[in-house]
């Protein structure tokens, strides 16, 4: 089994900044998972943001255009999300992700284990 806690999501202003966590553990859990971000707001779809494989390469999907970072640590079972110049509409549940194949965003939001995740409210 894989499990994924998120942490850091919380309410700020339109323009601000925040900076999610999600650790992975379990038996099933490996360095060769590649890992992401995922999000819903009320009433809409699951959406991918951002994933990253275990050489830490990334992929964003284009509504990011250069306002979010995804990054792992060494040990490779820890993930960030840097989000900066936030938005209303980013407010959302935000959801790590992981896969031991995938690392698209999308494919991530397909296929992938999702953990609990944190809210994200950014007001204008």
């Amino acid at each position: 089994q894989v499990q994924l806690q998120e942490s850091g999501g919380g309410s700020v202003q339109s323009g601000g900044s925040l900076r999610l966590s999600c650790v992975a553990s379990g038996d099933g859990y490996n360095s060769d998972y590649s890992m992401g971000w995922l999000r819903q707001a009320p009433g809409k779809p699951l959406q991918g943001i951002a994933g990253i494989d275990s050489k830490g390469v990334p992929n964003y999907a284009n509504f990011v255009n250069g306002r979010f970072t995804i990054s792992r640590g060494n040990a490779k079972n820890t993930l960030w999300l840097q989000m900066d110049a936030l938005k209303p509409e980013d407010s959302a549940m935000y959801y790590c992700a992981a896969h031991p194949k995938y690392s698209h965003h999308n494919e991530l939001l397909a296929f992938g284990y999702r953990g609990q995740g944190t809210q994200v409210t950014v007001s204008s």
